[in-house]
């Protein structure tokens, strides 16, 4: 199992380096059929991954999409509230076909995946994007692993025994310093194309320790949706790793978080 999860996190870390490096529609394309699949395990918990109440959840993921390649938004209210009402719509006019809890159900999982994923794409499209945008692999991903090597070193404290017993205060801890001592390492080698000061370096530094902190909680956030669904896995997809939702849980956090703090910290 661990080969094949190896493997597959392997796999993962180049067809990101690809994607990320290439930029433009096809990294916007491609985060599109994440989210779409992403959307799809998530309304398997809701059981809505099929009939209307699905298809209007799938519709509203590629207008935002297309909006995102368009530009047609210059008030992103105008989508918030648009895929409320259509998804109100659908509840009106099939009821009682679905519950409640499902309608808002498929209202989270537009945003809680779809539009928050985006945010890799928005990271990307900033001026020195091609480079920060890896602030939110380093600050999810780099503080997964950080954060498990110093808990299985030194963890003795449970973070969220109910919730996920295996993690530790001590490995949150290592995590997010690894975090923040990775991004340093990696601006220092890259301090020359991103025209970064050392300043800005610690700086860059401190929103990875932001990042890495949320991720954690974009992680647990993940776990506890499937604990209250009896769920192991959201899906079989990756080998090792099971569905979109278990490799992305902290991604989908961190990247709106490296987003706006980037657009607004690094003017």
């Amino acid at each position: 199992m661990f080969k094949i999860r190896l493997l597959s996190g392997i796999v993962l870390v180049l067809l990101a380096l690809f994607l990320i490096l290439s930029g433009g529609n096809l990294l916007l394309g491609s985060l599109l059929a994440i989210s779409m699949i992403g959307m799809y395990e998530l309304y398997r918990v809701f059981q809505i991954e099929k009939g209307i109440l699905g298809a209007a959840g799938y519709l509203a993921v590629l207008f935002y999409y297309v909006s995102l390649w368009q530009s047609l938004f210059a008030d992103a209210m105008v989508f918030v509230v648009g895929t409320l009402v259509c998804l109100m719509f659908v509840y009106v006019f099939t009821y009682p076909k679905y519950k409640t809890e499902q309608i808002m159900g498929a209202f989270f999982g537009v945003f809680y995946v779809a539009v928050m994923l985006s945010c890799i794409y928005q990271t990307r499209m900033l001026e020195n994007g091609v480079y920060i945008v890896w602030l939110i692999f380093l600050c999810s991903w780099g503080c997964d692993t950080c954060a498990y090597c110093v808990g299985v070193l030194i963890g003795k404290h449970k973070m969220s025994p109910k919730l996920s017993p295996k993690k530790s205060i001590e490995g949150a801890v290592g995590g997010v310093i690894g975090s923040m001592l990775l991004t340093l390492l990696y601006t220092w080698i890259f301090k020359t194309q991103m025209q970064v000061s050392m300043e800005e370096m610690v700086l860059l530094a401190l929103i990875s320790g932001i990042g890495a902190l949320i991720s954690m909680v974009g992680d647990l956030a993940a776990s506890a949706i499937k604990r209250n669904y009896n769920m192991k896995d959201y899906g079989k997809l990756i080998p090792g790793h099971g569905g979109i939702l278990d490799r992305f849980d902290s991604v989908i956090f961190t990247a709106p978080v490296i987003y706006y703090l980037a657009v607004y910290l690094m003017k």
